[in-house]
C-alpha cells in the first residue's frame, strides 16, 4: 500500500471477517485480516475452533470461536449481536463465503445498526450463487454460458450425458446447504461410472446436483474477475486474472493464478453487475470458449474470493480495503490493476499440479519454475508466520486421518459463541474478555427458537464489558 494512502485512511472502525463455511482452511479470510489489521484497523474474526490456522494472526484484535448456523436465522442473528455488543461500536462485516452473503441479503435487517455491510436486492445473492438459478439468470440478460441440466432422475443424467458428451461437469446445486456432507462443490465425470457414482452420492446426501458441459480448457482460457461494486452498483476496483492451475485440476479452488489484463472481460463484467443491481464484493469465473469466441460465466460467487489478494491497484487498493473505505464513507482512491502479479496456494498447488501432470499438461520443471514467480503466498507471511505453520500441522493431520483433522476444528463450547482476545488485542489485563469495572458487569441472554425441529433452544453468552 502507498504511504501516503495508510497515513490518510480513518482506521477507526473496527471490521469483522464472518465465516460460516466449515473448512478450517480456508484462506480468503485470512488475507482479509491481513489487508485490513496491517493497516491497523482492529479486526475480529468468527473462526470455528481456537487453533484454526486463520484464527491464530497476530493482526486479530479479538476471536469468536463460533460455528453460525445460516439456517438458524434467530440463534445466528442473537450470535452477531453478542459480538456487537462485545465490540461495542458499528463494525464493518465482510462474510467470507456465499452462505454468509446470501444470510446478510436475506436476514440482515436486523444487524444494520451494530454492522455495516452492503445492501444487494434481497433474493440476488441466493440466485446468483445457486449454480442453476444462475444459469437461468444468464439466459434472462443474454449473459454467455455453458448448457446445463438440473435432472431429477438418473435417467435423465444419462440423457444429458448422451447430448453434451464426457467429460461432464458436476456441481451441488446450492453448496452452502449441504455443510460437512463430504461431497465436493465441483467434480468432472469422465465416464458414465464416475457419472453414476457422483449422482448417488447427491441422492444420498438430498443434495441437488447440476450438470454442465465441460469447455475445453485451452492455455489462457480459465479467467477470474474480482471487484467491489458500491450504492450505486459502479464497480471499482475492477481486476481480471488468469487462473493457471486449479485445486482439482480444471474444476476447483485458484491454486495458482496470476493477474493479467483484459479490458474487454472488464467492460463485460462491470455492465453485468450493474445491470444486476449489485452491491458488494464479487468473485466471478469464467472461461473462453474458443468455438465462439465468447466469455462464458461458471461461478459467480457473491462474496470475497479466496484469493482476492492476487489484486491490488496502483493506490494500493484491493477489494476488502475498498469495501472498507465505502462503507465508513471514505473515497477509494483511484488506481490501476498491478498486472504480473502471481499468487499461490501452498497447501492445494502441489496437490492440483499433480493432477495436471498426470494428464500430460504439466511438467516438474516449469511447476518449480512457477512457484518462484509468486508475489502472494496464501498462508506463509514474514510478519505473520503462525497461520502458515498451523496450516502445516493440518494438512499433515489431514493426511493422516481427515476425521482427526475434522473433530480438531470443532470448539467445545456446546455451539454458543466463546470470545478469545487475539494476538493485537492482548494486553496485561487481558486474559479471555474485556476488561470490567469493578462491581460492573452485563450479561447477554440470547433466546432463540429452532423452528427446524420445534424445539426451544437458549443460546446464553454472559460477557464482562466495561459499562461506558
Amino acid at each position: 500500500m502507498n504511504a501516503s494512502l495508510a497515513a490518510e485512511v480513518d482506521t477507526t472502525t473496527p471490521a469483522v471477517i464472518l465465516k460460516f463455511d466449515q473448512n478450517v482452511m480456508h484462506h480468503g479470510g485470512l488475507g482479509a485480516i491481513r489487508t485490513l489489521g496491517r493497516l491497523g484497523v482492529p479486526v475480529y474474526g468468527v473462526h470455528e475452533g481456537s487453533r484454526a490456522p486463520a484464527a491464530s494472526s497476530r493482526y486479530l484484535h479479538g476471536r469468536w470461536i463460533w460455528q453460525p448456523d445460516a439456517a438458524a436465522v434467530e440463534r445466528t442473528t442473537a450470535g452477531l449481536l453478542a459480538l456487537a455488543e462485545r465490540i461495542g461500536r458499528p463494525a464493518v462485516l465482510i462474510p467470507t463465503d456465499d452462505a454468509g452473503a446470501i444470510f446478510l441479503a436475506e436476514h440482515g435487517s436486523a444487524l444494520r445498526r451494530p454492522f455495516l455491510f452492503p445492501a444487494p436486492p434481497p433474493g440476488l445473492p441466493r440466485e446468483l450463487a445457486g449454480k442453476f438459478s444462475m444459469h437461468e439468470m444468464c439466459q434472462d440478460i443474454g449473459m454467455p454460458c455453458p448448457l446445463v441440466a438440473m435432472p431429477q432422475t438418473l435417467g435423465e443424467v444419462q440423457d444429458f450425458a448422451t447430448r453434451a458428451g464426457y467429460p461432464i461437469v458436476a456441481k451441488l446445486s446450492a453448496p452452502w446447504s449441504v455443510p460437512g456432507a463430504g461431497l465436493r462443490s465441483t467434480s468432472i465425470a469422465r465416464d458414465a461410472g464416475e457419472l453414476d457414482v457422483l449422482w448417488q452420492a447427491c441422492t444420498s446426501a438430498g443434495a441437488g446436483l447440476m450438470l454442465q458441459e465441460f469447455i475445453p480448457a485451452d492455455p489462457g482460457g480459465d479467467w477470474f474477475f474480482h471487484g467491489y461494486c458500491d450504492a450505486k452498483s459502479d464497480c471499482r476496483p475492477a481486476f481480471t486474472g488468469l487462473k493457471v492451475r486449479s485445486y482439482p485440476a480444471h474444476a476447483g479452488l485458484t491454486s495458482f493464478g496470476r493477474a493479467a489484463p483484459n479490458d474487454r472481460l472488464r467492460a463485460e463484467l462491470t455492465g453485468l453487475l450493474a445491470r444486476l443491481c449489485y452491491r458488494g464484493i464479487a468473485d466471478l469465473d469464467l472461461r473462453l470458449d474458443a468455438r465462439d469466441g465468447s466469455y462464458k460465466l461458471l461461478d459467480f460467487n457473491p462474496r470475497l474470493g479466496a484469493q482476492f489478494r492476487l489484486f491490488r491497484d496502483s493506490a494500493g487498493v484491493d477489494v476488502v480495503l475498498a469495501a472498507y473505505l465505502d462503507l465508513t464513507g471514505q473515497p477509494i482512491p483511484e488506481g490501476a490493476q498491478l498486472d504480473g502479479r502471481a499468487f499461490l496456494v501452498e497447501n492445494y498447488d502441489p496437490i492440483g499440479a499433480l493432477g495436471y501432470w498426470r494428464r500430460g499438461e504439466l511438467r516438474l520443471g516449469p511447476w518449480l519454475s512457477s512457484l518462484r514467480q509468486a508475489d502472494e503466498l496464501a498462508w506463509f507471511a514474514r510478519d505473520d508466520l503462525r497461520p502458515f505453520g498451523l496450516m502445516c500441522l493440518r494438512m499433515g493431520a489431514r493426511g493422516i486421518t481427515r476425521r482427526l483433522a475434522r473433530q480438531r476444528s470443532v470448539p467445545d463450547h456446546g455451539g454458543q459463541p466463546h470470545y478469545l482476545p487475539g494476538r493485537a488485542g492482548r494486553s496485561p489485563s487481558t486474559s479471555g474478555s474485556l476488561p470490567a469495572r469493578p462491581g460492573s458487569s452485563t450479561a447477554i441472554r440470547l433466546h432463540t427458537s429452532n423452528h427446524g425441529t420445534g424445539a426451544a433452544t437458549t443460546l446464553t453468552s454472559s460477557i464482562e464489558r466495561e459499562t461506558r
